[in-house]
């Protein structure tokens, strides 16, 4: 049985990047062959050379909304923050709440918006908030971006956090491995005839928590609301036809393909659109996805996990330390690796 200790690795603080890498696409590549087990060190600006015509990119067209509010409590003056995970319906919102006594039937005031009542206790600080009128509206005054928590004092471009094909407002954090395209880059690359397709995954924080149980089987993975359209499924059964790869930018279009794998109907795949719990770890047969794009992960997380199902947990650990003898940044504004 795997230990959540299996997927653990010491990493130097200073090898957390704090700021992303100007321009874009000048961070740095590892890419690793499975067959051959050859490493290259590349910039991503190079990924290019290991596409072939007739590969199909899918990204995560989420754009990350201004999920930390600040609010007090009614009655009184106590200070609050909010994180808010997950849209449940047109007011309703599950959320993270810093601050004691939030119990059911507690109010508040959210500042420069609506007002707000915690309707349901969930586990933790987690907990269901109704706001008595939409909150979107008031994203734009009472809205903060909300960085990862090992990203500190960042102060540039807020649009630095987001990719360049974002579409969708929905999630908590960045889908990071797409923060490194660029227009121009994207645009090499359909000239070399790779086409690109989109999926939806709505990003939670709890993408990033440490598991915490003993055995990895022990721990109850996270949900995500996904959505695959009827034009990607179709993009993603004409390149298998002819031979091409599939190559999925990010862990979250990973989870989100392999969610559809999981949901086709025999042969045929169709448009899929829900909550996904799927939880890949070593073992896993991956169903459509040939090769993958994705940062370096947090120690003992899931995204780590589920790296190490599609290369090798051993061969993964090894990477990692490769990547940090050779200096690569880690994290959501760190460098990337493309598993092929």
């Amino acid at each position: 049985m795997l230990k959540t200790s299996d997927f653990d690795y010491n990493l130097p603080k200073e090898r957390i990047a704090q700021t992303p890498m100007e321009p874009r696409d000048h961070a740095r590549l590892l890419v690793f062959d499975r067959k051959s087990q050859q490493v290259d060190h590349k910039h991503f600006y190079g990924l290019i050379d290991y596409l072939n015509p007739g590969d199909l990119l899918v990204v995560n067209q989420t754009r990350v909304i201004p999920a930390r509010l600040y609010a007090q409590k009614i009655p009184g003056l106590g200070k609050l923050e909010i994180l808010l995970l997950r849209k449940l319906n047109a007011c309703d919102w599950e959320c993270l709440i810093g601050g004691k006594g939030m119990k059911v039937g507690r109010a508040l005031q959210v500042i420069d918006g609506p007002k707000g009542l915690v309707t349901e206790v969930l586990e933790g600080s987690k907990r269901v908030l109704r706001f008595e009128e939409a909150i979107e509206p008031y994203f734009t005054k009472a809205g903060h971006v909300p960085l990862p928590p090992y990203i500190h004092g960042y102060v540039g471009d807020p649009e630095r956090y987001q990719t360049v094909f974002n579409k969708t407002p929905g999630s908590a954090a960045a889908p990071t491995a797409g923060l490194h395209f660029t227009a121009d880059l994207l645009e090499k690359i359909a000239k070399k005839g790779i086409q690109t397709a989109t999926v939806d995954l709505q990003v939670g924080l709890d993408t990033f928590a440490p598991v915490t149980e003993e055995l990895v089987k022990d721990h109850h993975i996270h949900t995500e609301w996904c959505s695959v359209s009827q034009e990607t499924v179709e993009l993603i059964t004409q390149t298998k036809s002819k031979g091409g790869r599939v190559i999925a930018v990010g862990t979250t279009s990973v989870r989100t393909l392999e969610t559809l794998g999981q949901n086709q109907d025999g042969q045929v795949l169709k448009p899929w659109e829900g909550d996904t719990a799927l939880y890949i770890l070593p073992g896993y047969e991956f169903k459509l996805v040939d090769a993958m794009i994705t940062n370096f992960h947090l120690p003992k997380s899931t995204l780590l996990m589920l790296v190490s199902a599609f290369a090798g947990r051993e061969q993964m650990l090894a990477l990692y330390q490769t990547a940090i003898s050779e200096n690569y940044r880690f994290f959501s504004f760190g460098d990337a690796m493309l598993l092929m």
